[in-house]
């Protein structure tokens, strides 16, 4: 616990069981009260692994709901479980643990309510082994989506974030999709309702058992960025309502 606020890390997982157990082991537990783990219908044994390590709160899909449905049952259970920051860690390693009690800090003493992890503040990407095609898929996307949103962030698609109680909240993240596209649509939300967003440097690993979707995963994904950060303008100019921003 951080200035009397309670933390929870949310893993959501697939396929995690290599890594999990050394993705835990580097959690700050001096300020981090809670870890839940939600296996996406994965096909080896991360939930046993999750409950061999002593984690309380261990949720398996029957079936797969996606990156995005996998988030949300993360978040839904961080709040039923009385959560004031959630940090989302993906339990395959790529993002070192241990920036967690920075992160947690900028929201626990009201500077932000809204801190990502970034992999390219500090060329972290590249130096921890980012495909340079997606190196660059990143860059174009992330300059596209700051001219449309009026932002300055370095990336809009790092998997390591922490959110205040009150942001996740106020955005309906239930109306995001369940695909990839989840992450985008929750940070238009965000904007959307006000919150602020801060950044900082995180060194990240690319590595095989590390989790990544693949070129043509990567070129839908693409598009439902691109079609996010379109209908953000148009809801900011009144030209047309969506129902994620309801």
């Amino acid at each position: 616990m951080l200035n009397n606020k309670k933390v929870v890390v949310v893993m959501p997982a697939y396929n995690a069981a290599q890594t999990l157990e050394k993705t835990y082991k580097e959690i700050p537990f001096e300020i981090v009260d809670d870890v839940i783990v939600v296996d996406d219908a994965g096909k080896d044994n991360t939930a046993e692994v999750a409950r061999n390590l002593g984690i309380k709160h261990v949720i398996r899909h029957e079936k797969n709901k996606g990156y995005g449905g996998n988030q949300k049952t993360c978040y839904n259970k961080a709040k039923e479980i009385g959560a004031d920051i959630v940090i989302m860690l993906h339990p395959d390693y790529q993002y070192t643990p241990k920036l967690i009690m920075a992160m947690t800090s900028i929201i626990a003493n009201d500077l932000y309510p809204v801190v990502f992890g970034s992999r390219i503040l500090g060329m972290g990407a590249l130096k921890g082994g980012m495909p340079m095609y997606k190196f660059i898929f990143n860059r174009c996307l992330t300059l596209f989506q700051n001219i449309l949103m009026s932002q300055k962030l370095s990336e809009y698609h790092t998997g390591y974030r922490a959110f205040s109680r009150e942001v996740l909240d106020k955005v309906n993240y239930e109306l995001c999709s369940d695909d990839f596209v989840f992450d985008n649509q929750m940070i238009a939300q965000i904007f959307y309702a006000g919150f602020e967003i801060a950044e900082v440097t995180c060194p990240t690993k690319y590595f095989p058992e590390a989790s990544s979707i693949n070129f043509k995963r990567s070129s839908i994904y693409g598009i439902g960025v691109l079609h996010t950060s379109i209908i953000y303008r148009l809801q900011k100019w009144g030209l047309m309502k969506f129902k994620i921003f309801q």
